[in-house]
C-alpha cells in the first residue's frame, strides 16, 4: 500500500479553490455577494476575455480596515458567523470564509478598499496565495477587487475554461440573476469595455424585468403577493402566452439568494399545468421571504441548493 502523507497547504488551498471557483462567474457570483453583504448601494463589474483574464468588482459598500485585509484572505476567515449555531440563522449571502482564499490561491488579486471612517484607503496584493504588498493609497469609500489570469497557477484547471464568449455568458447570467434578486441595488455589467447592463436600483421589479428581458415579457406578468403561515412570496409570474421551451426563465429567490430548488420547480409547474401546452415552461420571478431558522444553505460549495426543514410541507403549500 502506498504511504500516507499529508498535503501541503499550497496543495490544500487549490483543491478547497476548486470547489468553490469553477469558472470566472464563479468569481464574479462571490465578490456580487461580499459587495452586497457590505451594504452596497452601486455595483460595477467589469470583465475582459470572459473574465479569464481579468474581473474587476468595484462597491460603495463599507469596505474592510486595513488591519483586518490579511485575515480576510485567509481560509473560513468570515465576519458572517461565529459558531455552528450561526448556520441556522444565515440571513448574509455569504459566510463560509472561502471565497477570497480560493480566487487568490488560484489568480493574481489586488483589493483597494478603504473604510468611512479612515483618512486614507490600503492597496494589498496577493498572488497564488503569497502575499506581496500591503500599502496605504487615496481611495474613495468601498472596496475594489481585481482578480487577474484566473488558474495562472493550475494549467490543468485553466484548459477546461471555455471560449472567451461561453464564459462572458455565464459572467452576464450571473450578474443578471443577482441583480433581479436585488431591486434596491445598482449594479452595472461592462464586458470587453461595452455596457451590457444598467439596473438603476430603484427598487421597482419590474422595471428590473424589462431591463433584462424586454418588452415582451414585462408586459405580460401578473402581480404575485401573499403570505401563508410564515412564507411571504412576491414577484410577478408570466401569462401563459410568454411560456418558454426550457426552464431559463423560471427564477425564484429565497431571502435574497438565488437558488435552484426541485421542489419549487415542481409545485410552478403543477400550478401552471392546467394552462400549458406540454414542454412549456413558464416565466416566474418570485421572491419567498422565509424563516432562516427553517432553512440550511450550508448544503453546497456554491451556495447554489438548500435544504427546507419541512419539505414536504412546503411542497404542499405551493
Amino acid at each position: 500500500m502506498a504511504n500516507i502523507t499529508v498535503l501541503d497547504q499550497n496543495t490544500i488551498n487549490k483543491i478547497a479553490a476548486g470547489e468553490v471557483i469553477e469558472r470566472p462567474a464563479s468569481v464574479v457570483k462571490e465578490l456580487l455577494e461580499n459587495a452586497i453583504d457590505a451594504q452596497a448601494t452601486a455595483v460595477t463589474v467589469e470583465i475582459k476575455d470572459g473574465g479569464i483574464s481579468l474581473v474587476r468588482v468595484t462597491d460603495n459598500g463599507s469596505g474592510i480596515p486595513k488591519e483586518q485585509i490579511p485575515l480576510a484572505f485567509l481560509r473560513h476567515a468570515t465576519s458572517k458567523i461565529k459558531t455552528v449555531e450561526d448556520l441556522f440563522t444565515i440571513s448574509s449571502l455569504g459566510f463560509r470564509g472561502e471565497a477570497l482564499a480560493s480566487i487568490a490561491s488560484v489568480s493574481q488579486v489586488e483589493l483597494i478598499t478603504k473604510t468611512g471612517d479612515s483618512l486614507t484607503g490600503s492597496r494589498y496584493q496577493i498572488e497564488g496565495g503569497i502575499k506581496k504588498d500591503l500599502e496605504e493609497i487615496g481611495a474613495p469609500e468601498g472596496t475594489t477587487l481585481i482578480v487577474r489570469n484566473l488558474f495562472y497557477n493550475t494549467p490543468a484547471r485553466r484548459k477546461f475554461l471555455k471560449t472567451p464568449m461561453t464564459e462572458g455568458a455565464h459572467v452576464s447570467a450571473v450578474v443578471e440573476k443577482i441583480a433581479l434578486s436585488h431591486p434596491d441595488i445598482s449594479i452595472r455589467f461592462i464586458m470587453n469595455n461595452q455596457n451590457k447592463l444598467y439596473t438603476s436600483g430603484n427598487h421597482n421589479q419590474k422595471d428590473l424585468i424589462y431591463t433584462v428581458f424586454g418588452r415582451e415579457i414585462a408586459s405580460n406578468l401578473l402581480s404575485v403577493n401573499m403570505e401563508i403561515d410564515a412564507i411571504r412570496l412576491s414577484g410577478f409570474i408570466g401569462k401563459p402566452v410568454i411560456a418558454r421551451a426550457n426552464r431559463n426563465y423560471e427564477n425564484y429567490f429565497i431571502n435574497g439568494r438565488y437558488i435552484r430548488s426541485n421542489i419549487i420547480s415542481k409545485a410552478i409547474e403543477e400550478a401552471y399545468k392546467p394552462f400549458m401546452m406540454q414542454h412549456k415552461y413558464p416565466f416566474t420571478m418570485l421572491h419567498l421571504n422565509i424563516a432562516p431558522g427553517t432553512l440550511d444553505v450550508n448544503v453546497h460549495p456554491t451556495k447554489m441548493e438548500l435544504r427546507f426543514q419541512t419539505e414536504s410541507r412546503f411542497t404542499v403549500r405551493c
